[in-house]
């Protein structure tokens, strides 16, 4: 069983940039994908971006792209997702999640991933 829990989500005004942090609690989780997710309110939950388990390779959804960056620092078992020129619309609940299945692709369904963190609200004012 993997806890993910996230921080670092708060009140930025546009412009302007936060940096978030998914920590596991099981070394496990060096093995697994991970994805970022996002749900605004009246909104389904939206892929934002996911890592491969050695950090080789990310992928993002277009909204985002440019924007952030997600990174992982397996020693430390903590996935990050740095957020800069946040837009208004970034505005929602931010989730990390695992994808525990040894996937060989960064799958983008949340569907696909099984541990999930409880959400970090970020809220980008204009």
């Amino acid at each position: 069983q993997v806890q993910l829990v996230e921080s670092g989500g708060g009140l930025v005004q546009a412009g302007g940039s936060l940096r978030l942090s998914c920590a596991a609690s099981e070394r496990t989780f060096r093995m697994f994908v991970i994805g970022w997710f996002r749900q605004a309110p009246g909104k389904e939950r939206e892929f934002v971006g996911g890592i491969s388990y050695n950090g080789g390779n990310a992928i993002y959804t277009d909204s985002v792209k440019g924007r952030f960056t997600i990174s992982r620092d397996n020693p430390k078992n903590t996935v990050y997702l740095q957020m800069n020129s946040l837009k208004p619309e970034d505005t929602a609940v931010y989730y990390c999640a695992a994808d525990s299945h040894y996937s060989a692709m960064i799958l983008t369904r949340s569907r696909d991933y099984d541990y999930w963190g409880q959400g970090t609200q970020v809220t980008v004012s204009s």
